[in-house]
């Protein structure tokens, strides 16, 4: 039974590190860079997943010389889920880190929660949040799943609040291209629920809505994350409200 039991454990675990394995092939999105927990302004953080981590383009134009010029904390890990995963840290866990690093944090620039949905939907859709030729709106599944996450991103909003976080700027998702334009109403209704959370929050909260900005010349080939361009564009909406907190 002992033999039995050890199995059934060694078996999961390894179908667990291959769907891992499966997720990060897929997505091309388990390289990118390790945290950097001392800057110029530790005072100021960035977490979230691949749109920052894959290149780190992004958070380089926020602190070159046309925009920032200085550097911030970075914790940002491409994979990330907003809670739970087994592909990378999820920014819960990324804000707790830094926390334990630095906890004088006055302003945080962030994405997160597409993960949680484009992860699941990219290898076996199980929440339905691809729309098809049979199912052309949003499956009550994905609208939860969806709101799970609302409800997980209100709770961390608010937990940075109580650690006196003075600023947090939440960047959306912009459009998934080429094709993958069957997660559009996912996308919608997540950024919608994300710019929700930055509403209902205690925090002081401004939500960017990138989905106008971001054309297929500006994502890579794998369809989902920023060529250079792209995260030129991202780091321009992003630059005006963190000018005026700094």
């Amino acid at each position: 039974m002992t033999s039995i039991n050890n199995n059934k454990v060694g078996l999961i675990s390894l179908l667990k590190k291959s769907a891992a394995i499966t997720i990060c092939s897929a997505l091309v999105a388990c390289a990118g860079n390790p945290y950097v927990r001392n800057a110029e302004r530790n005072d100021v953080i960035t977490l979230g997943d691949s749109i920052f981590d894959l290149s780190g383009e992004l958070q380089q134009f926020l602190e070159g010389p046309d925009m920032a010029n200085t550097t911030f904390r970075d914790y940002t890990l491409s994979g990330a889920k907003l809670t739970g995963g087994i592909v990378s840290k999820p920014v819960v866990e990324q804000y707790q880190d830094a926390q334990t690093d630095d906890s004088n944090i006055n302003i945080i620039v962030m994405d997160g929660g597409g993960n949680d949905i484009l992860l699941p939907a990219m290898i076996f859709d199980p929440y339905e949040c691809k729309t098809t030729w049979y199912r052309s709106e949003l499956s009550e599944k994905c609208t939860s799943l969806v709101d799970d996450v609302y409800v997980d991103t209100v709770s961390l909003l608010n937990q940075m609040k109580q650690n006196e976080v003075q600023q947090v700027i939440y960047l959306g998702y912009y459009y998934t291209t080429g094709e993958k334009t069957d997660l559009h109403q996912a996308i919608d209704y997540g950024d919608e629920r994300l710019a929700d959370a930055c509403d209902n929050t205690t925090v002081s909260c401004q939500f960017i809505d990138p989905r106008s900005a971001i054309n297929s010349n500006d994502v890579l080939p794998d369809n989902i994350h920023p060529n250079t361009s792209g995260s030129q564009k991202l780091a321009q909406l992003i630059w005006p409200y963190l000018e005026t907190v700094l």
